[in-house]
C-alpha cells in the first residue's frame, strides 16, 4: 500500500517497513502512525548529517509482549535511520499536551500522516501552556550557560565548544518563541526576529549564535569575545519570558 500524499519520497521505505512492522505488531489497535520533526521538512543535523526519522504511533493500550516485539526490530529501524516510536494511546496524549507543550506542540506542527487518519486534527496546545515551558527552558539554558562556562575554566577552546553545543537548543527556544509572535520558520533571520522589541537585548549576538546551528564551528578567541554578549542576551530573554508569563 502506497504512503499517503506529504511523505517525503527520501522516507517513503523506512516508513513503510516501519508501518509493516507495527501493523503485524498491534494489529487493528494501531490507529495512526505519524512522522514529525526536521527530517520531515528536509532539514539536516549540524555538520550536514541526515538527522533520524522521529514518529509517534498511536495505539489501543501496550502491552509487555508489544515492547517485547518492538525491541526485537529497534535495531532494524536504526539501520533505516528511524527513531524507536514513540507509543501513546490517544487520551494519553491528550492528557500530556499541558505537560509536555513544547515537545508535542512540534508534532502537531510538523508533522504527516504515515498510516490512519489525522489524530491531531483539532488539537492545539494552549499558548499560556507554550509560554511557561519557554520560560524554564530559558532558565535551564541560562544556568546551563553559567555552569559551563565555569567548568570551561577560561579555556577558549572549551568555551568555543559550549557556546557550539548551546547554539542547537538556543534556536529551538526561539523557534517557540517565534511560533507563539506569529513566526513560522527556521530561518536564521527569521527566528532573530522572535527577539525583537526585547528591551536591551543585543541582536548581533543572536544573530552570531544561531548560524552555528547548522555549522557549529567557532574558535576560541571569537568564541571568549561572543560569550559576554550571548549571555547578556540569555539573561535579557529569560526576564522577557519571565514577564510575559505574568502578563498573560
Amino acid at each position: 500500500m502506497p504512503l499517503p500524499l506529504g511523505v517525503p519520497a527520501a522516507l517513503a521505505g523506512p516508513l513503510s517497513r516501519l508501518r509493516r512492522d507495527l501493523q503485524d505488531i498491534f494489529g487493528v489497535r494501531l490507529q495512526a502512525l505519524v512522522a514529525h520533526g526536521p527530517r520531515v521538512k528536509g532539514a539536516v543535523a549540524p555538520g550536514g548529517h541526515l538527522t533520524p526519522v522521529s514518529t509517534l504511533a498511536l495505539v489501543d493500550r501496550v502491552t509487555y509482549e508489544d515492547l517485547v516485539a518492538c525491541g526485537q526490530r529497534a535495531a532494524d529501524w536504526a539501520a533505516t535511520d528511524v527513531n524507536v516510536p514513540l507509543l501513546l494511546s490517544r487520551p494519553d496524549f491528550e492528557r500530556s499536551l499541558d505537560a509536555f507543550p513544547l515537545e508535542y506542540g512540534d508534532i502537531i506542527a510538523t508533522h504527516v500522516v504515515v498510516e490512519g487518519t489525522d489524530p491531531f486534527a483539532g488539537l492545539t496546545v494552549r499558548d499560556d501552556d507554550l509560554r511557561r515551558a519557554c520560560e524554564s527552558w530559558g532558565k535551564g539554558h541560562l544556568i546551563q550557560l553559567r555552569e559551563g562556562f565555569v567548568e570551561a575554566g577560561g579555556e577558549p577552546k572549551a568555551v568555543a565548544r559550549l557556546i557550539a553545543a548551546s547554539a542547537s537548543p538556543f534556536a529551538a527556544l526561539l523557534g517557540h518563541i517565534a511560533r507563539l509572535r506569529g513566526i513560522d520558520e527556521r530561518d536564521p533571520d527569521k527566528l532573530a526576529q522572535a527577539t525583537e522589541g526585547i528591551t536591551g537585548l543585543p541582536p548581533a549576538p543572536v544573530r552570531e549564535v544561531l548560524t552555528l546551528e547548522a555549522r557549529p564551528q567557532i574558535d576560541g578567541d571569537t568564541a571568549m569575545a561572543l560569550f559576554p554578549g550571548y549571555l547578556d542576551a540569555v539573561e535579557r530573554l529569560v526576564d522577557f519570558l519571565d514577564g510575559w508569563t505574568k502578563t498573560r
